[in-house]
């Protein structure tokens, strides 16, 4: 487990660094410059008097600095959840394989758990850390302890529970991320609308353009933003739906594979 965490934090950090060198590679090379062309066409034809319908672009509404780390953060929890759902449907696998393979009509004894229990112990480290495998694992040897039917199934529940309160304490960060990408959103809001404010005086003199452009970044950060947090809330949910299932299966699979079959004499 402690190796998983450790693997996971190392996975965390490269996923920032490459996210944030991807996106700013794109917004230098491609976003920027097309949105400042795409701008500087606009207010050529409305510097020529001509009539002309102003057009939005997509490299315009994207352009600026909080959308930029917008972009950033939806990437960064992507690849957090994402990772986080590799190892759930593998984790998910492990339920579909017979484990123990206890013949049906065998009574498991007390006396018995500890050598099914060995057939956890040999299975690959790393398997050995997965849900399914330490439930059973913590069955059988809490049979082996106490003899007790109830008791196992204590065991059981309280280590899916467990399991559940921590795969939900994970997602934290994500939760985190979720919340910032409108925050930073309001704070272009509000740069932007600063922005308009200080150039009010050219609005009074008859120059509105940067007025327009001000309130632009205003209103396409928040708009960005929460696009964002949309998507980050919706994947969020589907990976919390699949950790949940995950923990169903492994209950169902210790009543079905294991319970069942315990005496207490």
């Amino acid at each position: 487990m402690k190796l998983l965490t450790k693997n996971e934090f190392l996975f965390q950090v490269a996923a920032l660094l490459i996210a944030t060198i991807l996106v700013h590679g794109i917004y230098v090379g491609l976003v920027r410059p097309s949105a400042d062309a795409h701008i500087a066409a606009q207010m050529a034809l409305q510097a020529s008097g001509q009539d002309f319908v102003p057009s939005r672009s997509l490299f315009v509404v994207i352009r600026d600095y909080e959308q930029e780390a917008c972009f950033i953060l939806l990437l960064w929890a992507l690849a957090i959840m994402g990772y986080k759902l590799k190892l759930n449907l593998t984790e998910q696998a492990q339920t579909e394989q017979p484990l123990l393979n206890i013949p049906e009509g065998t009574s498991v004894l007390p006396s018995d758990a500890r050598g099914y229990g060995r057939i956890i112990e040999s299975l690959p480290e790393d398997q050995q850390d997965f849900l399914l495998a330490r439930t059973l694992s913590s069955a059988l040897q809490r049979f082996a302890t106490t003899g007790s039917i109830p008791a196992v199934s204590d065991t059981v529940r309280e280590q899916c529970e467990t399991e559940a309160d921590r795969l939900d304490s994970e997602l934290s960060m994500v939760r985190y991320i979720a919340w910032a990408i409108p925050s930073i959103g309001f704070i272009g809001t509000v740069r932007g609308i600063g922005d308009a404010l200080g150039q009010a005086y050219k609005a009074v003199e008859g120059d509105i353009s940067g007025v327009t452009v001000s309130l632009g970044v205003a209103f396409n950060s928040t708009f960005v933003a929460l696009v964002l947090s949309i998507i980050i809330m919706f994947c969020l949910h589907q990976l919390q739906h699949s950790q949940e299932r995950l923990v169903l299966k492994c209950q169902r699979y210790a009543d079905k594979q294991l319970l069942r079959f315990l005496v207490n004499h």
